[in-house]
């Protein structure tokens, strides 16, 4: 059992959230957890999406990356192999609290909900913004409701971003792709013209190859395409663009989509002028390294789940927007209306006030 004063807890297993945004966005959460327990062994159990993110520099300090694989028995028996004594579940699942059951973890704090309730030791209490889902006047940023969390455990957690560097690895990774010497010289775009949640939330590929060329042509930028596998519709789309309207452009653009890793995707962006994407995953990456990102907003609500940062979001005003679709039942004219014209004019902005060099 734990002692009186959890924070002489020895062995803690945090369990972050599955999805690459949100797991970015629990990391000042994570980081409070690992000030309050100062003296103990953290490892982190992510999924495979996102465990590489924890190989970087995220503050959170962990002594240990556990990669949960698809077969739950090997999962519960790598948590059980940790004897930890403390598990921390970010994800709001009955699945998450019953595999630390499973695995032997005697106490097991996270939110309560009615399903997995009894399985939780410690619940977090909730505020009046602990739901993910408010009211229209009064919606809550995603990352408030990991914070809140820790809050809700009797946890000290300060109202940070969150932060995450590259390390030197994963630089060397990314000039080796690109196929630069160094990131640091060369004035590199990053575009994630892909989104996980449904085509829906997609600024369409050929505004984006629109974009591209313009970039290169006016802005002697270097551009830099990436994404998930599944991504890489959209990144061939972009690329035939090119090569049928502006072909003179294609040695400035590097497509990787499908090809980087998430070290690779840290360095790349810490190291770009601006970064471009959808409300996506990548968004979170690139706000925060520091970057300035430009973000397209569609079908999700740019209140919950903006780029926390510098940067710019784009929307188009529409009556039907956000209406939170997997894919458009009409025109998808939230999208389309965004123009190439209002996203080149953003960039450009940004790119005035980022000069060479000046890297976090």
């Amino acid at each position: 059992m734990i002692p009186p004063d959890h924070t002489v807890v020895s062995r803690i297993v945090i369990r972050p959230p599955n999805w690459l945004g949100d797991a970015v966005l629990a990391l000042p959460a994570m980081v409070a957890l690992r000030r309050h327990f100062a003296s103990a062994s953290i490892t982190v159990a992510a999924t495979n999406a996102v465990a590489t993110l924890f190989r970087e520099d995220t503050g959170v300090g962990q002594d240990d990356v556990i990669v949960l694989q698809k077969s739950e028995r090997d999962a519960v028996r790598a948590i059980r192999d940790g004897r930890f004594e403390l598990g921390i579940l970010f994800p709001n699942s009955f699945h998450s609290a019953w595999q630390l059951r499973r695995a032997g973890v005697p106490q097991r704090w996270g939110y309560s909900n009615l399903p997995r309730g009894w399985m939780l030791t410690r619940k977090a209490v909730r505020t009046p913004h602990s739901a993910r889902r408010t009211s229209h006047r009064s919606p809550q940023h995603h990352v408030d409701f990991y914070k809140n969390l820790v809050r809700g455990l009797g946890i000290p957690c300060d109202d940070e971003t969150p932060s995450v560097s590259a390390s030197p690895d994963a630089l060397r990774q990314a000039e080796k792709q690109v196929g630069l010497d160094s990131l640091d010289t060369a004035r590199i775009i990053t575009l994630a013209p892909g989104a996980a949640y449904g085509q829906a939330k997609q600024w369409p590929p050929t505004r984006v190859a629109e974009l591209v060329a313009r970039l290169i042509r006016e802005r002697d930028v270097v551009c830099v395409l990436v994404g998930a596998a599944h991504d890489r519709d959209a990144g061939r789309t972009i690329e035939s663009w090119l090569r049928s309207h502006a072909p003179e452009t294609l040695p400035r653009v590097k497509n990787l989509v499908g090809q980087t890793n998430l070290g690779t995707l840290v360095a790349l962006t810490s190291r770009s002028r601006v970064c471009v994407t959808n409300d996506s995953g990548v968004m979170h990456v690139a706000a925060a390294t520091g970057r300035p990102v430009i973000a397209m907003f569609g079908p999700t609500d740019e209140r919950v789940t903006r780029p926390l940062g510098r940067g710019d979001v784009l929307t188009a005003d529409v009556f039907c927007r956000p209406c939170h679709l997997r894919d458009c039942p009409i025109d998808h004219r939230c999208m389309k209306r965004i123009t190439v014209d209002m996203v080149f004019a953003a960039v450009s902005r940004h790119l005035a006030f980022s000069p060479g060099g000046t890297f976090r």
